[in-house]
């Protein structure tokens, strides 16, 4: 069964592309996913603030991230994806071409940007982002992704602009951790969770509506945990299906399930590769183009209120 896709400019064996978790920390982890059938790996990020940590416990040194990237590459074949994270666009630069000479693959800017100040308009925030990835696109020539987070005015419009400076691939979504409160000692606590499968719906969503009218690659990440997920995924349009919560749950192995059962119901279907498959649910391909708008809202509401209608 053919399950090949391309995706930064890589003929990979199959859309199974483990994201950036601790479990790319160690090389052995690197390698079991390779053997696993992961068709690339997208390293944990480096983040800036961590390299300019003050605390010991926290302080990150970039040339381990360096050396780790360089030390994967002679161990795996599969293409390797660093991820980056910086707080300047000095940062940015800096460690995009640094990452490069490491000999990385491919590159994903992991842009985490919360507008938290009010007196910040939304046009801010998106120039802040196109200053960011036009930097680093002049800095390298290495295959680029964005992983953004869904928090725009108008998605489509910035995934169009962002296509526009020439990156090679979007990831849909970033999420960003919410904080909790520890109503004890009374303070705000971190809270890191991990997805769930009906966090893929929302990249499913955007990736439909997106498939076909723009250039780069379109990823999908958060809440794919089963093969019929990633054949969602593909049939909305997807060229990549990341994984992180899954193998953190059931093991860097689970890629091997899915890949076997993504075969297996290729075959059940009478295709005989994934691409048959690619895009036929997208808006611009699907029997029902609105579904991805605002009527499906309505029949959203209407369903629901006729499987569990309201008592009096």
């Amino acid at each position: 069964m053919d399950l090949t896709t391309q995706y930064l400019g890589f003929a990979l064996r199959s859309p199974l592309v483990p994201s950036a978790s601790p479990l790319s920390e160690k090389i052995e982890n690197v390698r079991e996913m390779e053997q696993a059938g992961a068709a690339a790996v997208v390293f944990h990020s480096l983040f800036e603030e961590q390299i300019d940590a003050v605390a010991p416990e926290f302080r990150v040194d970039p040339k381990a991230y360096l050396e780790h990237i360089s030390k994967a590459k002679r161990t795996v074949a599969i293409p390797i994806i660093a991820s980056l994270n910086c707080t300047t666009l000095g940062g940015w630069i800096s460690y995009a071409r640094r990452i490069t000479e490491a000999g990385a693959d491919a590159l994903e800017l992991n842009i985490y940007k919360i507008a938290a100040q009010t007196e910040v308009p939304a046009s801010t925030v998106e120039n802040i982002y196109i200053d960011i990835v036009r930097s680093v696109r002049a800095a390298t020539k290495i295959p680029l992704a964005v992983k953004l987070s869904s928090y725009f005015s108008s998605f489509a419009n910035m995934a169009a602009s962002l296509d526009a400076l020439n990156v090679d691939g979007l990831v849909l979504f970033n999420r960003f951790y919410q904080p909790d409160i520890d109503l004890e000692k009374m303070e705000v606590t971190p809270n890191l969770t991990l997805s769930m499968p009906a966090d893929m719906r929302l990249p499913l969503h955007w990736i439909g509506i997106l498939y076909g009218k723009i250039r780069a690659n379109l990823a999908a990440t958060s809440g794919i945990y089963q093969a019929h997920d990633v054949i969602k995924l593909v049939m909305a349009g997807a060229d990549a299906t990341m994984l992180c919560s899954a193998l953190m749950r059931y093991g860097i192995t689970h890629i091997q399930r899915i890949e076997m059962d993504l075969a297996a119901w290729l075959e059940a279907h009478h295709h005989k590769s994934l691409r048959e498959v690619k895009g036929i649910m997208s808006q611009r391909n699907c029997p029902d183009p609105s579904a991805f708008e605002r009527a499906q809202y309505v029949r959203g509401l209407s369903s629901y209120t006729s499987l569990f209608p309201m008592r009096r």
